[in-house]
């Protein structure tokens, strides 16, 4: 197999397959071989099993594979706000959340800088002591997941759409369900059926994100039907969100309203029905005070833990 950082040279990391030569390029993710974060701090509002006592150890970063017209967070996903690090900066950044009391690391819009996240948790070796998070958006390949065998505990990725051309539009990728479903079985083949330690946190296993959009509670029924027809209801979480606010360019797609209580509910007995345990969420998280403050330079101090893990 070649290098890791070989696989920035032709990117193929994600289903679009841009192949750009990433360290003389953008790649269609908008970011080069540099790795680029915009936050790497505590965060306490993931789910109940994520975020426990000492938060989640949250390492937005910079890009996105996606095009989402209504991302909550398109200042680093389209507007690529953010900061290099090197990798042994990045591996510096996970010890830093450690010793800030974090529960996990939770890696957010991961994909296009796995190489360099596997080397940086190389780097670590058995130090970090904490389960990893790969939190995506879901449209993945299960050939880059397979690489990430050994090194991430939990999958947390979302499923968007399950209609072709509603994932064209919002999103730009007309293959987004047939994409998300391969990938959805390689994190269960990598992480398990979902595992707790005696505290109640999560430490193995994958959590479906599913995020009900205005107008489209029928897509959203059709998602959970077809995942009750893929996994056994013991096989993965589901978490239902309901926090929908219209940002970005949200409106002019249709969607300029907050979600209705009844089509959040009508997609929460689809879920009842398809007998999956998992999370709902409150109404009052749709807001955008939710958003995290995110940063275009490096705004923390790294420990010096070069010699000393």
């Amino acid at each position: 197999m070649k290098h890791l950082n070989e696989l920035y040279r032709h990117c193929t990391l994600c289903p679009r397959e841009c192949g750009a030569d990433r360290y003389n390029a953008k790649g269609y993710c908008g970011e080069g071989a540099a790795v680029r974060i915009a936050r790497a701090e505590l965060h306490f509002w993931e789910e109940p099993c994520l975020s426990l006592k000492g938060g989640s150890g949250t390492v937005f970063f910079s890009g996105c594979n996606l095009g989402c017209c209504y991302c909550q967070n398109h200042q680093i996903s389209a507007g690529h706000m953010g900061f290099e690090l090197t990798v042994r900066q990045l591996a510096d950044t996970f010890l830093r959340l450690r010793d800030k009391g974090a529960e996990n690391i939770d890696l957010v819009t991961p994909t296009h800088f796995v190489p360099s996240i596997i080397e940086a948790l190389d780097l670590l070796g058995d130090s970090l002591r904490l389960p990893v998070i790969y939190n995506c958006g879901g449209y993945e390949k299960p050939e880059t997941l397979e690489l990430l065998r050994g090194y991430v505990d939990i999958f947390l990725p979302d499923m968007k759409y399950f209609d072709s051309s509603l994932s064209l539009k919002l999103s730009g990728a007309g293959d987004y369900f047939e994409k998300s479903l391969a990938s959805l079985h390689k994190m269960t083949d990598i992480a398990g059926k979902p595992r707790y330690d005696s505290d109640g946190k999560l430490i193995g296993g994958v959590i479906v994100r599913h995020l009900v959009l205005p107008h489209y509670r029928k897509d959203s029924i059709a998602i959970i039907k077809r995942l009750a027809q893929e996994f056994a209801p013991d096989e993965i979480l589901i978490s239902l969100m309901s926090q929908f606010t219209p940002e970005f360019r949200a409106a002019e797609n249709g969607l300029d309203r907050r979600t209705t209580t009844f089509e959040y509910k009508s997609v929460l007995e689809a879920v009842e029905k398809a007998g999956f345990d998992g999370f709902i969420q409150d109404r009052d998280s749709a807001q955008s005070e939710y958003i995290p403050e995110f940063f275009d330079h490096l705004y923390f101090n790294l420990p010096n833990t070069q010699n000393k893990l």
